[in-house]
């Protein structure tokens, strides 16, 4: 994306950094629970609390759920890693250093596909993945002068993920988080839950002139939704923009967006790695990896979101954007696979993904339910989709026969029995109406026979009003041609 400045046109280059938290039951260093809600400072070992004398024990699930993320990224497994004391005081970090890896993470580079709005696909890299444990939480709203730290969170496993700068707008910012989230989900490594804070953003973003080279970046922090992601990004650049077109610098620092004041603001002066005085743990040995583990771990992978997408358009034949929007949830990909399965054999590929993409997602999303608090689940939809196909009910009636359904929770054929609403298929029956019609409209079938084609349509309505919308619209149209010569 270009911003046209007073000046002339700059281009945005961001890069992402996502915390996301490993799902483990235990912490990274320690057996303190990892479960979201909990009262403050109920969950907090020895370890975490940074009592004398308590050594960090590394947590073998957490490990394999980093190489697992690894490989999803189609990235490299660096076999040997260190993990590293990073030095900085803060209220919420008790033993004054958080425990990381810097010079020799666990993951190295990847790769992440992204599925454009326009249909492109644009692959972006990842620089690395590197674990590494939370801080605690500083509370500045239980007191009106004092600052209160819960450390349920301090030593929660964290992956660090961390892209190339390959990323030019917000949009792509989003797909780049929608995607890996995706991903991470897939894989059961993360729940990508950004409200809950299990998945938090960096943002790192520079502006340029076409062709330059990379300007000064700034870091806006622990961004914790997409669309606040895409708005950090968007006003962020255009300050930048502001600043340099104003004949000012900009300045490396970190900092912090306001999405109600909708301002980014300066939090602090950005720190460069030897500021941390990183130095190898003292009570952790080097990470030593086995091959046979690694893969081992590989083979147990699922089929991940680009492999679906793939199957999808080539084993049923759907659009890419229909894949796409099926496979971006894995439930919601296993719902419509569970639908296509019908008693009889597998139902229509695309005629199943345009109710699950229309009218079944939309009826989700209005409930504000998901997939297994739905009260239509995939057995009750193909059985609506049966009697579209077996002409006992027309797709219009089906709409009708789909809402009751979502509000009762009954089958469909035990509405549509009870509210006679079977398609008249007799052509009997439906050309006995047809002729009333059109004996009863001679000016609008003079019209037809003249040439006026939309007119059919017209008659085509009042064929199915007189019907109840019953009639089946196969047999209307082709008793109307006949009638009407059209």
């Amino acid at each position: 994306m270009l911003i046209e400045g007073d000046t002339g046109t700059w281009e945005m280059v961001i890069g992402l950094e996502v915390h996301a938290q490993v799902i483990s039951e235990a912490k990274l260093f320690s057996g303190a629970s990892t479960a979201f809600g909990a009262a403050p400072n109920s969950q907090v070992s020895l370890v975490d609390a940074a009592m004398p004398g308590m050594l960090p024990v590394l947590n073998r699930v957490c490990v394999e759920q980093a190489i697992r993320t690894g490989l999803g990224l189609k990235a490299h497994i660096n076999h040997f890693s260190v993990f590293e004391r990073k030095n900085y005081f803060y209220p919420d970090l008790p033993a004054g250093y958080q425990i990381s890896q810097y010079a020799h993470p666990i993951v190295g580079e990847g790769t992440i596909l992204l599925d454009l709005e326009d249909g492109e696909v644009r692959e972006v890299g990842i620089e690395r993945l590197h674990l590494e444990q939370d801080a605690g939480k500083s509370l500045h709203d239980q007191d009106p002068y004092k600052t209160y730290v819960d450390l349920n969170r301090a030593g929660v496993a964290l992956m660090e993920i961390v892209s190339k700068p390959d990323l030019r707008s917000p949009a792509e910012a989003g797909a780049y988080l929608r995607k890996l989230r995706s991903i991470l989900r897939y894989l059961g490594t993360c729940d990508g839950n950004m409200d809950e804070g299990s998945m938090r953003c960096d943002v790192n973003l520079s502006v340029r002139r076409p062709g330059d080279p990379l300007g000064t970046r700034t870091e806006t922090k622990n961004v914790n939704s997409i669309r606040f992601v895409q708005q950090a990004i968007e006003i962020e650049a255009r300050r930048q923009v502001e600043v340099l077109e104003s004949g000012g610098t900009v300045v490396q620092e970190t900092r912090l967006f306001d999405h109600r004041s909708g301002e980014t603001r300066s939090m602090r002066s950005k720190e460069e790695a030897h500021d941390y005085r990183y130095f190898p743990d003292p009570d952790l040995l080097p990470l030593e990896l086995d091959p046979a583990w690694v893969a081992e771990i590989k083979a147990a992978l699922p089929e991940l979101p680009d492999a679906k997408k793939r199957r999808f358009m080539e084993d049923f034949g759907l659009s890419a954007y229909d894949a796409q929007v099926l496979v971006a949830e894995q439930a919601n990909a296993a719902f419509f696979e569970a639908v296509l399965q019908g008693p009889k054999g597998r139902r229509d590929p695309k005629t199943v993904a345009n109710w699950v993409t229309g009218a079944y997602f939309g009826a989700l999303n209005a409930s504000g339910v998901g997939l297994a608090e739905a009260p239509v689940d995939a057995e009750k939809l193909g059985g609506l989709l049966d009697l579209i196909a077996d002409d006992t009910i027309s797709g219009r009636i089906a709409k009708d026969v789909f809402e009751e359904m979502w509000q009762t929770g009954r089958p469909a054929g035990e509405i549509v029995e009870a509210k006679g609403l079977k398609q008249i298929t007799d052509t009997g029956e439906i050309e006995a109406i047809v002729d009333k019609i059109v004996a009863d409209n001679p000016d609008q079938a003079a019209q037809v026979a003249e040439g006026n084609q939309k007119v059919v349509g017209w008659f085509v309505g009042q064929v199915m009003k007189a019907t109840q919308g019953k009639a089946n619209p196969g047999v209307v149209n082709k008793l109307l041609k006949g009638k009407l010569g059209g």
